[in-house]
């Protein structure tokens, strides 16, 4: 099949080239001429790993190209996906629109044939009729049909998410985009993947639900961490308790210092807005938003009442930036409320994240950036661990101790024992551990 992917940020670029490796004829189209020279070059602008294999394999066998002409590029496809972003719009959190909508006039004046036009971005309910109403207005002769297919990609793991995924929703009301959504598609029949094909609004309430529901688990087990902590048990075994129960699961109970990313705080407060907006307030949502923009500030906290009520003139040793590991990601990171309440409160900061350098710009200025994990503790006053990089795992606890100044380890996401923490002579603050 001709694909054509409109947006080559994260979703777009890798769906293209997951797509492209399935043996699709796929062209990446953007509008920032830099990036798209780049990936020409074989230069990945985000960081996910196998992405830059991948890309440059299909690349170099002709089925992935690249380009700044979405005239040159949409007459020649099947199926156009829209994979452009929908951040959160100020002031209200409704999702932005504006690219999606932009891209469907696009695709509109330059699709010739039968198209069908996938909505692959995120985006709420009824957002296809609205990408059909923009192409049906401007191509009144146009022969199309608009289907929605929602990415269940995870930031570090997306290339295993989309050839092995756990499902393949797809929203469609035309039976020709049907056919066509399922031999882009057939490639994964033979992992028994299933393929899920619902209405398009159905489709798209899929999305949202599912992100927001996987929110509510880690808020849910953050809130059981606090009972915990007061009770004197430990979270990780209630976890464990509660998610051997099939119908629970255990994935998503890990208590830690909230969500972030680019998926769900936006996503729960698109479903939230768009709830309110049609009279169904989802008062579970919009406490889960509460619940976790206040969890970042109560980390905070953690961090000065584990270094004996303040950090005033004190150096605090930041281990892990970016929302999770295995990315660059630093949207509506915990990491950045965290900096920004000890900055208030007095301390001196200093980071190390293996994503690079730049992560240390998205928490703002007067945070260095240290070499790696033991350079940033040198000479520090506490260890503070906020993203659970495979590098701050195994960590020689006697080396640590020996270039800290006081021997304080704050473990914000339980990676550590408190035993074998306290046995190495550390003063050990855990999340829902005594």
């Amino acid at each position: 099949m001709r694909i054509s992917m409109i947006g080559s940020g994260y979703v777009g670029l890798v769906s293209g080239a997951c797509f492209a490796d399935f043996g699709h004829d796929v062209v990446c189209v953007d509008l920032d001429e830099k990036k798209i020279e780049g990936l020409k070059r074989g230069e990945i602008p985000i960081y996910e790993p196998g992405l830059e294999d991948l890309v440059r394999r299909n690349a170099r066998e002709g089925r992935l190209t690249f380009t700044t002409d979405l005239k040159s590029a949409v007459p020649e496809s099947d199926a156009v996906f829209i994979g452009v972003g929908t951040p959160s719009r100020r002031g209200d959190g409704k999702a932005d629109l504006t690219y999606v909508y932009a891209a469907a006039r696009d695709i509109a004046d330059a699709m010739q044939g039968f198209t069908v036009v996938v909505n692959k971005s995120t985006v709420p309910v009824g957002t296809g009729d609205e990408v059909e109403r923009i192409i049906r207005e401007r191509r009144p002769d146009g022969d199309f049909a608009v289907a929605s297919n929602p990415e269940f990609l995870r930031e570090g793991a997306a290339i295993e998410d989309f050839k092995r995924p756990d499902r393949i929703v797809v929203g469609v009301e035309d039976e020709r985009a049907r056919e066509v959504m399922s031999e882009i598609y057939r490639p994964l029949f033979l992992n028994a993947s299933p393929l899920l094909f619902t209405q398009r609004r159905t489709a798209e309430i899929i999305k949202y639900a599912a992100n927001a529901f996987l929110a509510t688990k880690i808020t849910f087990i953050n809130e059981i961490a606090n009972l915990c902590e007061v009770a004197g048990a430990d979270v990780q075994e209630v976890a464990r308790g509660i998610g051997l129960d099939k119908r629970i699961g255990s994935k998503f109970l890990h208590a830690g210092p909230g969500f972030g990313g680019s998926c769900f705080p936006k996503d729960t407060r698109a479903l939230a807005e768009t709830s309110r907006e049609m009279g169904v307030p989802n008062r579970i949502v919009e406490a889960v938003i509460a619940v976790n923009e206040a969890r970042k500030g109560e980390m905070a906290a953690k961090v000065v009442a584990a270094c004996g009520g303040s950090v005033q003139g004190k150096t605090l040793a930041l281990l892990g930036l970016t929302f999770k590991p295995n990315t660059d990601d630093m949207r509506e990171a915990p990491a950045i409320t965290i900096v920004d309440e000890l900055r208030k409160a007095g301390a001196t900061l200093r980071a190390y994240d293996p994503a690079g350098p730049e992560t240390v710009e998205a928490v703002g200025p007067g945070v260095d950036f240290a070499r790696d994990a033991y350079a940033c503790a040198e000479g520090a006053d506490a260890v503070v661990l906020v993203t659970e990089w495979d590098a701050f795992r195994a960590l020689d606890l006697g080396r640590l101790k020996s270039v800290l100044r006081q021997p304080v380890l704050v473990d914000l996401r339980n990676v550590y024992d408190p035993q074998d923490v306290r046995e190495h002579g550390f003063t050990y603050a855990s999340v829902g551990r005594v």
